[in-house]
């Protein structure tokens, strides 16, 4: 059975690196934010006070999600177990973003090539990034992205499979095949990240209201975006990049970050490329001073994204050949 999970794993990691996310059908993370518009406005109409509210908007969100994808799986499974376990694979493949993370990525950088406008790459990296880019020079655009894909490596691959391998451990003590266990787990994941994305903002309407949210995902992110960043070491030690500068930038300023997991991914990738990250960016119209992550060796290039990307993908099979290792030794151990 431990190989029949690990298959589906697979596949599901397979389909997105293969599809990626069409925009054809109802994604599972497009339903989420529906929800948490839908709770957003109904709890904000019930409950006068912007934090219980906004509490009360991620305990809903969160319940729904889970028990829509609990219900879904099970009323598959009363057709066909095959059935379930296919559509838990689909959960899991769509709960993965790493390959529309090295797409759009490297959108920015074809656009890079046009000499004669910065349009193009600015618009480019609107797409993937929270901060102004209307004014960024050439610099800032691939900071920018650079910045994104390695915090983004925790959102978008590590955690929502960190989640789905531990939760499938539940599957001697609950009888549930460990595949919908493991849909379970990301998606639930997903839920508590989109809703980060969605309302775990530091501005007036945000600021009460989506505490909770962003609380949250600082708590579901720690363990990922540690085991991630320090991950990315061997992964800079396989694609001959500066390990040793990865390692040292890791341990030296993964806490430099407004972020408590953020800068964890951000200080590998800094170290192993030889650059410097942070420092300031506009959001919202207002300049925001990041701290600075890394040693600037080198001046910043394009290739940068590239690299950025290969680190990513490198860690992020690193990160899920060690959970499932990891799981492997449990459940021998459990036996």
């Amino acid at each position: 059975m431990d190989y029949i999970f690990e298959f589906q794993l697979w596949t599901a990691v397979l389909l997105d690196l293969l599809c990626g996310d069409p925009r054809w059908f109802p994604h599972p993370v497009r339903i989420i934010g529906l929800f948490c518009t839908w709770w957003e406005g109904g709890w904000r109409r019930l409950v006068p006070f912007k934090l219980l509210a906004g509490a009360l908007t991620v305990a809903s969100v969160l319940a729904l999600t889970l028990g829509l994808s609990a219900l879904l799986l099970f009323g598959a499974s009363l057709v066909s177990s095959l059935l379930a376990q296919a559509l838990a694979v689909f959960f899991l493949y769509t709960s993965i973003a790493a390959r529309d993370l090295v797409v759009h990525s490297k959108t920015v950088y074809l656009a890079l090539k046009d000499e004669n406008s910065l349009e193009p790459a600015r618009r480019a990296v609107s797409c993937i990034v929270g901060r102004d880019t209307a004014a960024l020079n050439r610099a800032g655009i691939i900071r920018a992205c650079v910045e994104t894909v390695a915090e983004n490596m925790v959102d978008g691959v590590t955690a929502p499979l960190f989640y789905a391998i531990v939760l499938s451990l539940l599957a001697p003590v609950t009888g549930i095949d460990p595949i919908l266990l493991a849909a379970l787990g990301a998606l639930g994941y997903k839920a508590v990240n989109t809703m980060d994305s969605m309302i775990g903002y530091k501005n007036d309407r945000y600021f009460l209201f989506g505490r909770c949210a962003a609380r949250l995902d600082d708590l579901v992110n720690f363990l990922p975006a540690r085991i991630s960043g320090l991950l990315l070491v061997p992964a800079a030690l396989f694609l001959g990049l500066d390990w040793q500068g990865a390692f040292r930038v890791f341990g030296n300023d993964r806490l430099a970050h407004a972020s408590p997991n953020a800068g964890h991914p951000e200080a590998a990738v800094a170290g192993a490329l030889g650059i410097q990250l942070g420092g300031v960016s506009d959001y919202f119209g207002k300049a925001v001073s990041k701290p600075l992550i890394g040693q600037s060796n080198r001046e910043i290039v394009a290739r940068d994204i590239l690299l950025t990307n290969r680190l990513m993908l490198l860690g992020s099979l690193l990160f899920l050949l060690l959970m499932l290792l990891l799981r492997r030794a449990f459940l021998c151990h459990s036996i």
